[in-house]
């Protein structure tokens, strides 16, 4: 008998049944009361989930009275909000690239301001010298992504962040792959303003994001400079009666508000705790049959928890990927290939969301089995065994502290 559809793509990631029964109800008004509770309830679990993002003490909870938005587009609407509303012709911005989301954050910076671009291959760690050299006191804004989706990476950014700090430079951070999964503290890490997306670590359906403003960085939004859909002050004014400026996706609201409380009812720490055990079970149960991590942690970089990249070995490789692709497909499982270059070259498996340990040990065998079946010599046995150790165990990466 066929197993269920599992997905374990990056994003979209899997929805509960309540998540997904919440876009059901009757259609309101986005400027009913009604609605305005939908949204209050999303905000106040967005609230925990920004300012709660700690696991075991290492870093302490925001307290940086800020504001919790939902935006009407995914997250690359709320990049460039930020961007946008920051910086205009003549400003300096610092944007940190190792991967794609990256160079997607220096591309969106470029049509708004002067760019410096601190560049490695995808794939390597972003060193702190290198982001110290390029940062100076004519720098207005730095730009980074945490999680970065495509190469697997979990970048420094309290280490940037107090770089940026000293120098007085606004910092925004693309937290899409890692806020709601992993430790994310804005406060203690000097994050002005950060962003994440419904559809990843929160397991809402894609179509709207997050984002936290802090208090201190309000007074230097420029709405006038910014695309008129992208007015963040504007946004926060109407967030202060729980609407949006413009007509909201209230389905889509919906489903974010039971998302969030989910996250709230299992706690942050236990979620944190819960990704990094599968993560690593993953990075366990693929290295234990053979096969080889794709991104290199150097320094304060460390592997991620929410998303795991692996390099495809030969006969695999390079136009010869689809043989591995389409068994893992024939086993009704979706996983992800490479972005741009990378593609033939990795594959990539998410955690995110609320997926049981069966799923991360039922990825692990299926990618096992679709690799032997394309002539890759695997240890499939071994790869399970590995994996299921680590999820028997409370196994947690160090904190970017």
């Amino acid at each position: 008998m066929d197993e269920d559809f599992l997905l374990l793509n990056p994003g979209p990631v899997p929805i509960t049944d309540e998540v997904s029964a919440a876009m059901d109800g009757a259609m309101v008004s986005h400027r009913s009361s009604a609605f305005e509770a939908v949204y209050e309830r999303a905000q106040d679990g967005l609230d925990y989930v920004f300012e709660e993002s700690t696991i075991d003490g290492t870093a302490t909870a925001t307290d940086a009275g800020g504001t919790s938005l939902v935006l009407n587009g995914t997250a690359t609407m709320g990049m460039e909000a930020a961007v946008a509303n920051l910086v205009g012709p003549g400003d300096h911005v610092v944007a940190l690239v190792n991967g794609k989301f990256g160079r997607r954050f220096a591309r969106i910076a470029e049509r708004y301001a002067d760019v410096t671009r601190v560049e490695v291959l995808w794939g390597e760690s972003i060193p702190l010298e290198d982001v110290a050299a390029a940062i100076t006191d004519d720098t207005d804004l730095v730009t980074m992504v945490h999680n970065e989706t495509s190469t697997g990476l979990l970048n420094p950014v309290a280490g940037v962040g107090r770089i940026a700090d000293d120098y007085g430079a606004r910092f925004v951070v693309d937290g899409v792959t890692s806020i709601g999964g992993d430790v994310f503290c804005i406060e203690p890490w000097n994050v002005d303003v950060a962003i994440t997306d419904a559809q990843k670590a929160l397991a809402a359906p894609p179509g709207i994001s997050a984002m936290y403003v802090t208090e201190d960085v309000v007074d230097d939004l420029d709405g006038e400079s910014a695309p008129f859909y992208e007015d963040l002050a504007w946004h926060l004014r109407k967030a202060d009666a729980h609407q949006t400026p413009f007509t909201s996706a209230v389905p889509l609201f919906r489903a974010m508000a039971v998302a969030v409380e989910d996250i709230v009812d299992e706690t942050m720490p236990t979620r944190i705790g819960r990704h990094r055990r599968q993560a690593a079970a993953f990075r366990a149960g693929f290295t234990g049959m053979g096969l080889e991590l794709f991104a290199t942690a150097d320094d304060a970089t460390v592997l991620s928890n929410t998303v795991t990249a692996v390099s495809l070995p030969e006969p695999v490789r390079g136009d010869d990927a689809d043989a591995f692709f389409d068994g893992v497909e024939a086993r009704n499982v979706s996983i992800s290939g490479g972005q741009a270059h990378l593609g033939g070259t990795i594959f990539r498996v998410s955690n995110m969301g609320g997926l049981p340990d069966e799923a991360i040990l039922r990825g692990v065998r299926v990618v096992g089995e679709a690799m032997a079946e394309a002539g890759v010599d695997v240890d499939v046995d071994a790869g399970i065994a590995a994996a299921r150790a680590k999820l028997d165990v409370a196994e947690a990466a160090p904190a970017d502290d």
